[in-house]
């Protein structure tokens, strides 16, 4: 037996030598190395100063469904945790056993009399009542190791409610100003409307005056019902977007109240990421990453000791008889006994093979997901920053463009009055003043969106506590 177990001690599985991992930079390229302040410290409510938007996603925290599925996780890691921390303590049972046994004439096996001398029966009786434990040692900390795992994992899910809450406060924002967006498309196609109305209204009285022809009312007419049929597709999109962000409230579709107009919105002229460390620390996806590899290792050391020998201890203690008469008739009736067990894996391993290996698979998985993790961050930041930068000035040449149309258009009206352009320019301008007042919305749009996402990217929008539903 001591060849047997050293034999199986020999016989572990070799320890898991990890990548090694590339370094991360000290700055974010886009950013200034003394920037150590980062924006992802103030909380949404600070972040967002629109008290309609702040309204929707406190709603959101409470009601949205993914947000409270996040929470269940994070439950059912507890009870993993409650059952690992239970896997470390000896189990102790009542109950009670009783048996009637007919032993042959020529059998080797079964009593005549009892231990005082008396005579059996021939239908031997044995009763039992009292308590049975058993207590599986953790020698070499296969059970503590996956208590650690198990522990580790409740942090990581709780770090995947908080990836759910900054994913979900992110959209909820996105969508408001994207609705904010088609609310601005639709005033400006209403201005245009109107303006364009008026033009077809003048075109056909200088059609009757003579001074205009029917293909200059068709090209006006024209250009009004693609005008129409543009607010058409806006409010559309008004409608969907509106049905989405209620869904992601937890409610069925209902008018969203809005807050300031998008001209209203400001986007802040300075946005400061901080330092990439900082980053690492408040990023839920690069925590959870990091936590679901701490938990990977100790899952891969807790099967690697499934090789060693295991130690069982069957302590027992109750009374014993073979008549309901005498079970409570003490001392004489009392029972009591230790087992104690020592077993290895020898033959047929294939089952600890397959979990160690199994282990290091999801042990690999993991370091190359953390380093995924930290990549996507320093993407996701540095794209938003340059973004963020970039669209600030085509959000100026757009506005200079749309200056610089407006006034071609005033000034073609004035031609075409005065005979000096004919109605082809006229539309022209306007439709070219209308192109760039809607890409002027978008473009304040894709500001604020970088602006979300960059919150989000340098883990901004979380909260340490679940919210209560």
């Amino acid at each position: 037996m001591v060849l047997i177990f050293a034999a199986s001690c020999t016989a572990v599985a070799p320890p898991v030598v990890a990548p090694r991992a590339t370094a991360v930079p000290a700055t974010f390229a886009a950013a200034a190395p003394t920037d150590t302040a980062s924006v992802a410290q103030s909380s949404w409510r600070q972040f967002f100063t629109d008290s309609a938007l702040v309204a929707l996603i406190d709603t959101a925290l409470r009601a949205n469904p993914d947000q409270l599925i996040a929470v269940q996780r994070v439950e059912q890691a507890r009870a993993s945790l409650v059952a690992a921390r239970g896997a470390l303590l000896p189990t102790v049972s009542i109950g009670t056993v009783g048996s009637v046994d007919k032993f042959a004439d020529y059998s080797g096996v079964g009593n005549t009399d009892t231990n005082d001398g008396r005579q059996l029966p021939s239908l031997v009786p044995d009763l039992f009542l009292g308590f049975r434990s058993a207590w599986g040692v953790d020698l070499w900390g296969k059970l503590r190791n996956r208590r650690q795992a198990a522990f580790v994992r409740v942090l990581a899910t709780e770090q995947g409610r908080r990836l759910v809450q900054t994913a979900l406060v992110a959209q909820v924002a996105s969508l408001y100003y994207d609705l904010l967006t088609y609310d601005n498309q639709l005033a400006v196609l209403g201005k245009n409307r109107t303006l364009q109305e008026r033009a077809v209204e003048i075109v056909k009285l200088q059609k009757l005056g003579g001074r205009a022809t029917e293909l200059a009312v068709q090209q006006f007419t024209a250009q009004l019902l693609r005008t129409r049929s543009l607010e058409v597709e806006a409010n559309q999109r008004i409608a969907a977007t509106e049905n989405t962000l209620n869904r992601l409230l937890g409610r069925y579709p209902q008018p969203i109240r809005r807050g300031r107009p998008l001209a209203a919105q400001v986007v802040p002229a300075n946005v400061s990421a901080g330092l990439p460390a900082a980053m690492l620390l408040r990023r839920p996806d690069v925590q959870q990453a990091e936590l679901e590899l701490v938990a990977a290792r100790a899952d891969v050391a807790a099967a690697r000791a499934a090789f060693l020998p295991s130690l069982t201890l069957s302590p027992y203690l109750g009374v014993n008889a073979y008549s309901p008469a005498l079970l409570f008739q003490a001392p004489g009736s009392l029972a009591y006994g230790l087992l104690g067990g020592l077993s290895a894996p020898l033959l047929n391993r294939s089952l600890f093979k397959a979990d160690y290996r199994r282990a290091t698979a999801q042990q690999q998985a993991a370091y190359w997901n953390y380093q995924k993790a930290i990549q996507t961050g320093f993407e996701e930041v540095t794209t938003n920053l340059r973004g963020l930068d970039n669209y600030r000035r085509v959000a100026d040449l757009r506005q200079q463009e749309v200056a610089a149309l407006t006034q071609a258009v005033a000034v073609a009206n004035t031609l075409y009055t005065a005979t000096y352009a004919n109605y082809l320019e006229v539309v022209t301008a306007q439709r070219s003043v209308l192109e760039a007042e809607l890409n002027l919305t978008d473009t304040r749009r894709q500001q604020f969106l970088l602006l979300i996402d960059l919150y989000r990217a340098l883990g901004g929008g979380w909260t340490a506590e679940p919210v209560q539903p």
